[in-house]
């Protein structure tokens, strides 16, 4: 029987999509039947998380800085584009799950590891129907070039489950909850209700995803002696502290509601400033 480890590394290390997802839902498949077991690493050190996930040759990963434009909005170009912005997000967060699950795994439940090896499983599932949708406009995965920011939260947050947990699935994934409707509102508008539907499904689970992390921040600080008055304010210190970049509105207020993250939860992190380096 492999450990929670092992199978998060599977996933990790399979470099092209197709053996990524099959890792994915493997792993996902071997927690619900009981298949995986919980190891020390201290005790039962192999295999060692690695510090990158593998990766396909395409594709070409750039500064977020020198992306170049997705071009006018509602062309068939602008659309192809902005779909495979989405298929490289949802690929990247089949790492940004397992890696939450072999990293943290062993110190916490049993199913906070089950819950992540899950939610990689249903981010495969949301790169699987992108890539049929972008094969369906003649193009694939790769065809366009890609940034590495996403990956660099993990780095960032690597020493502690806890700015793990605040950063990844409580603000970048928070923030496609704000990103999306739009998104699926300019799908339909140019008729691509195929898309529009995908994202709309994309977008159910992704508030399940946020809600698992904001459940899991609270039991951690709750487990480390912190009060639940405390949490948004720890959050805050945890965000400012790990997190580059800025909390831009509009916030989609409903849908994060649903997620757990009341306004007092990210409404101070408006005006946030870059971490320093």
């Amino acid at each position: 029987m492999r450990t929670v480890r092992e199978a998060a590394v599977a996933v990790l290390l399979a470099a092209e999509p197709d053996a990524k997802m099959r890792a994915a839902r493997d792993a996902h498949a071997d927690a619900r039947a009981g298949r995986l077991r919980a190891a020390d690493p201290a005790k039962d050190p192999a295999p060692a998380m690695p510090d990158r996930p593998a990766r396909p040759d395409r594709p070409v990963l750039l500064p977020p800085t020198a992306m170049p434009k997705r071009g006018r909005a509602g062309s068939p170009r602008a659309r192809f584009a902005l779909l495979h912005a989405v298929a490289h997000i949802e690929f990247n967060a089949i790492d940004l799950a397992a890696d939450m699950a072999g990293r943290f795994g062993h110190l916490m439940p049993p199913e906070f590891a089950a819950d992540w090896l899950r939610i990689a499983a249903e981010e495969a599932e949301h790169f699987a129907m992108l890539a049929e949708l972008l094969a369906a406009r003649g193009g694939s995965y790769g065809d366009l070039p890609a940034h590495d920011g996403l990956w660099e939260a993990a780095e960032a947050t690597a020493h502690d489950p806890a700015a793990r947990l605040a950063v990844v699935p409580q603000v970048l994934e928070a923030r496609g909850l704000d990103v999306t409707p739009a998104m699926i509102a300019r799908l339909r508008a140019a008729g691509d209700d195929r898309a529009a539907a995908v994202l709309a499904r994309i977008l159910a689970d992704e508030v399940g995803h946020v809600a698992t992390g904001n459940r899991w921040f609270r039991h951690l600080l709750a487990a480390r002696g912190e009060s639940p008055a405390a949490a948004a304010r720890r959050f805050h210190d945890l965000v400012r502290a790990h997190f580059r970049g800025a909390l831009k509105p509009p916030f989609n207020d409903s849908a994060r509601a649903q997620a757990g993250l009341t306004t007092d939860w990210y409404l101070p992190l408006g005006a946030i400033a870059p971490a320093s380096p």
